[in-house]
């Protein structure tokens, strides 16, 4: 009896090494996809849904603005609320041969440099060994302190600075993705500034990643 109840323990003994090793390097994998998240390039894919005050910017080709929308505009201008909406698509490219793991994401918005609204994506995304995953953010503020001194002519042209795909040279985004370790939010070091600049192609989009990142993964035992 005594030998089958050593026999027993030995064998608990085995399995629960065997299935800790296995938790272990499971963890060391789910680490080794965060931490190549500071790997991976970030640009500006489009922005979709762009809506100001409620006039669809898509709407308006090469400055053509209507008197409808110009109206709408003043009325915005007189309420003293001049409300934007949109989509910011930011894609996410892994260049290594492995993936690596989105938990979530800080973002801030800027409009001529500055800081007009801010938010926080909390989906995970993986983004797959060599290819690009796309990150949508939702982006909701009020541009009323932007144009309150000079009026309908600045708001106009601020509309009609947005290109087709409703990028704007007037606009850029700087976002900090975060790495999940054991269930607490780490935030990459600095902000990574993503812009797209219009009016020129798709080469000329700009992306200063400065990340300094120096996150390392442990070594597999």
């Amino acid at each position: 009896m005594r030998k089958r109840i050593i026999s027993a323990v030995i064998i608990a003994v085995v399995a629960l090494a065997v299935s800790s090793c296995s938790i272990i390097n499971s963890i060391l994998q789910q680490a080794d996809e965060l931490a190549n998240l500071a790997n991976c390039e970030y640009s500006l894919k489009n922005v979709s849904n762009l809506n100001i005050a409620g006039v669809n910017v898509k709407n308006i080709t090469n400055g053509n603005i209507t008197a409808t929308d110009v109206l709408k505009l003043s009325s915005a201008l007189l309420s003293k609320q001049v409300p934007l909406s949109m989509d910011v698509n930011i894609d996410i490219k892994n260049p290594t041969e492995k993936n690596a793991a989105l938990t979530a994401m800080d973002w801030i918005l800027d409009i001529d440099g500055k800081q007009f609204a801010d938010g926080n994506s909390p989906k995970n995304y993986t983004v797959t060994k060599k290819a690009t995953t796309t990150v949508p953010l939702g982006v909701n503020t009020d541009l009323y302190s932007m144009f309150s001194k000079d009026g309908i002519n600045s708001l106009k042209n601020f509309v009609s600075s947005f290109k087709d795909d409703g990028t704007s040279s007037k606009v850029g985004l700087r976002i900090k993705p975060s790495l999940n370790v054991a269930g607490v939010q780490v935030p990459m070091p600095n902000y990574i500034k993503v812009e797209k600049k219009t009016g020129t192609n798709s080469s000329s989009t700009n992306t200063n990643t400065n990340t300094n990142t120096n996150y390392k993964t442990p070594k597999k035992g």
